[in-house]
């Protein structure tokens, strides 16, 4: 199963068994129900009730981004691996102090270590980033002393601060980063920064659906209104080893350039070329395989965050201690 990616405007429906994509150029194309992991709706689309449906029945989340290719929402369908016993515990865990502080801790800390390898990649390749290397690892030794989640979230906010500014060593001149800038971003490595991580997260709450996984209920960020907190959560470990390596290959290969960007007052923006390109780099690595030690077979990247999923569960349980992904 895969994701599709609709960037063209136009009509997505239901005809049958069988969902089409009606662009407004006129173009239809088909897509295949059964091979349907997600839906990205990034371009202006009509749907109907008929479709939303449709899309229940078969347990497919859709992911609508804004005109400017940024996250605006889910259809989170139906849940259909609904437990009780799983929702209990999950709240247990968000609830007690200790058990919070510990899954939290390992959040970060698995965070922490792929930032790093990354890192690490790039010094072995005569990139300056020694002095941001000692800097994280400063603060990730800091995380067993920390004593609540605030605390936590202050380790890991200094540690990726650093992080972006190793940035400028690591990317081709052009890209530069002075600082991290969301709402909306002020120019080309932020607009990549900010689209890669909501991707991410997106693929992160689609493995989610697919689990018995409560998405509302964290333990890193703070459980809220309209977000999908534990997303949130788990994307953090994935980001350094999904988003921030497409970026730094698009960047430094020259597949994205300048004019895959628009600019707009004081933000920046991926046009529809832009987002093919990304697109296209991000689904390719979701689609990568990796050597797993425990399963003794190659999994892909996507499949990695469905067993982190899986990990948590376990340790929600009392199975396993949970311990997250970490990149060779």
């Amino acid at each position: 199963m895969r994701d599709y990616y609709i960037v063209k405007g136009g009509r997505l429906k239901r005809e049958q068994n069988t969902l089409y994509i009606e662009s407004s150029d006129g173009e239809k194309k088909a897509i295949p129900v059964n091979d349907v992991q997600a839906l990205y709706v990034l371009g202006e689309v009509d749907v109907n009730t008929k479709l939303l449906v449709f899309l229940a029945q078969h347990g497919i989340p859709m992911h609508v981004f804004n005109y400017y290719g940024y996250y605006s929402g889910t259809y989170y369908p139906r849940e259909r691996l609904l437990s009780g016993f799983l929702l209990v515990k999950q709240v247990e865990h968000y609830l007690g102090g200790e058990k919070r502080l510990e899954i939290a801790k390992e959040l970060v800390s698995a965070a922490c270590d792929n930032i790093l390898a990354n890192l690490q990649y790039y010094r072995r390749r005569g990139k300056e980033v020694e002095e941001h290397i000692r800097a994280i690892e400063g603060e990730k030794a800091c995380i067993a002393g920390t004593s609540t989640v605030a605390e936590l979230m202050g380790v890991e906010g200094r540690a990726r601060d650093q992080y972006y500014a190793s940035f400028n060593s690591i990317l081709r001149k052009g890209f530069e980063l002075k600082e991290r800038v969301k709402h909306p971003p002020d120019n080309m490595i932020n607009c990549l920064i900010s689209f890669g991580n909501s991707l991410v997260y997106t693929t992160v709450l689609t493995e989610i659906y697919h689990t018995q996984l409560n998405p509302t209920v964290s333990f890193l960020h703070e459980p809220g209104e309209r977000r999908y907190s534990l997303s949130l959560d788990i994307s953090e470990v994935f980001k350094p080893v999904i988003a921030d390596r497409v970026i730094f290959n698009l960047v430094n290969n020259r597949l994205i350039k300048p004019e895959h960007f628009h600019e707009e007052l004081n933000a920046c923006y991926l046009n529809d070329a832009g987002r093919r390109v990304f697109l296209r780099e991000y689904d390719g690595k979701l689609e990568t395989t990796i050597r797993h030690a425990k399963l003794g077979r190659n999994v892909s990247y996507r499949r990695l965050v469905r067993l982190e999923c899986y990990k948590l569960v376990r340790h929600l349980l009392g199975e396993v201690r949970y311990r997250g992904f970490r990149q060779a």
